[in-house]
């Protein structure tokens, strides 16, 4: 049966309007949610891991999609989006992407070579040390205030208590405690004043580094066992990139004319 011209043009507009409402994930208050949007979502959530690609997850977040559209037209509503604070924040979080985005870039065209890696490991192997610590440390940044929880130590006061006071260090909230690490592992002047220390000393003077003063206190020492190449093969890697980055920003700054 052939179709009449109207209906045959009808037809053809239905057929050609089934993938864009397939695209459409869902549609709040008129704003329609693209599927790709949902698409994106699960395939970062999948790469880290701890999720499989189902239906059950795409409804998750699908609805998590709803919920925000619904929050951020609310907050259009309501004006928050012209506050200054908001545009600042929004200003900062774009300049942060961003410069993500080029650093990610970077790294793809200069990516860390397998020889630079095991460069990198036989210059860390040479200056491994033949003992572990196990250390407390507590780390301020003026040297009167390293003396000044010294005396505290000396009359009596606890040194994990003094740490979780007064160290600016992460390991402030286990009272300074640093678990078991090379020598080799710490900066210069950190490690020459640690493996000084007997088994339970501590040091008697401040001891400065590019960080600020540490007071170390020994708690063990045991003979150490070098790390092979693969379980230190990601660590290397990311301190290269590090330096890589590092070296990128240097570049643009001699470059640049900054008054």
């Amino acid at each position: 049966m052939k179709l009449k011209p109207a209906r045959l043009l009808l037809s053809l507009c239905i057929l050609a309007a089934v993938p864009a409402f397939a695209q459409v994930a869902a549609t709040v208050n008129g704003k329609a949610i693209p599927s790709s949007k949902v698409d994106l979502g699960v395939k970062q959530l999948v790469a880290q891991g701890k999720y499989a690609d189902t239906p059950q997850l795409r409804e998750a977040v699908r609805k998590d999609l709803i919920t925000r559209e619904l929050m951020i037209q609310e907050a259009d509503r309501q004006g928050f989006g012209t506050r200054t604070e908001v545009k600042s924040a929004l200003e900062n979080a774009r300049q942060s992407v961003v410069i993500n985005a080029l650093l990610a870039a970077h790294l793809k065209k200069n990516p860390v070579e397998e020889s630079e890696l095991r460069a990198e490991f036989a210059r860390n192997k040479a200056t491994w040390s033949d003992k572990d610590y196990r250390a407390h440390h507590i780390l301020v940044e003026s040297e009167d205030e390293a003396k000044a929880i010294l005396a505290k130590l000396k009359s009596g006061s606890k040194f994990e208590e003094l740490a979780k006071t007064y160290s600016k260090d992460s390991s402030a909230v286990n009272g300074g405690d640093l678990e078991w690490a090379n020598a080799s592992r710490y900066v210069p002047e950190f490690s020459r004043a640690m493996t000084a220390l007997s088994k339970g000393a501590v040091s008697d003077a401040p001891v400065k580094s590019r960080f600020g003063y540490h007071i170390i206190r020994v708690d063990d020492t045991r003979p150490a066992k070098p790390p092979s190449y693969e379980e230190v093969r990601q660590e290397l890697g990311e301190g290269l990139q590090q330096r890589k980055l590092q070296s990128y920003k240097e570049e643009l700054m001699k470059k640049a004319k900054v008054q």
